[in-house]
């Protein structure tokens, strides 16, 4: 991966990690990385321990599959290093990481993060009085104590004055800790469903757990 180191050792990841066309390993090299927002309310920012890919056009679980291309999936369809955020359900905004080259329509899913940095406010926000794992278990619970909204979606997470980035700390998660499995809520995508496509932190208590 091409980092640009800085004196601190913290970096934000180059737009070749983003435009590479392996989709399933960039969401395995995620994680361990950190999901940064500075919004009016404050800065905030979790590790990512919890992952999905999404390897549009071919996958019929992408919003993207079969070039299915709308006002909502447009920020898929451009060069990696966009987020990509949606409304699950009318309610949960939720966050995705493009990647792959231009025209190329992949996506990672962010589902769980353990909180870092501004606790309070991502408590504040979720209406929680005390921390717990709960607090950045799954993609909404994440978007919501993070501030995400669609408004953020298609902002580049390579600008440097990006409300949202990645930060890259230098950590590696080994292959050997991290559990794969189907992923969450897909069912109706026929065998697609059954790819190992859900990536976690093994041993992390701020994951969204087997299945939820």
């Amino acid at each position: 991966m091409d980092r640009n180191h800085s004196t601190k050792g913290i970096a934000r990841p180059e737009a070749s990690f983003f435009r590479g066309e392996d989709v399933v390993r960039i969401a395995q090299e995620l994680l361990g990385m950190y999901l940064v927002t500075n919004l009016p309310e404050g800065r905030c920012a979790g590790r990512i321990v919890e992952t999905e890919a999404y390897r549009g056009p071919e996958d019929r679980a992408s919003h993207a599959w079969n070039n299915r291309y709308t006002p909502r999936t447009r920020a898929m369809f451009e060069a990696g290093g966009l987020a990509y955020i949606y409304l699950c359900y009318g309610i949960h905004h939720l966050f995705n990481v493009v990647t792959g080259p231009q025209g190329m329509p992949h996506a990672v899913l962010i589902r769980a993060l353990e909180p870092v940095d501004n606790v309070e406010l991502m408590l504040l926000r979720r209406g929680l009085k005390a921390l717990s794992p709960r607090i950045c278990a799954g993609p909404g619970a994440l978007g919501k104590a993070l501030g995400l909204t669609t408004a953020l979606s298609g902002t580049s997470l390579l600008d440097a004055d990006s409300p949202v980035w990645i930060e890259d700390h230098g950590a590696r998660i080994p292959d050997a800790e991290i559990i794969a499995g189907p992923r969450v809520g897909v069912e109706s995508a026929g065998a697609c469903a059954l790819r190992p496509w859900r990536f976690r932190v093994k041993d992390s208590v701020w994951t969204s757990g087997p299945r939820s």
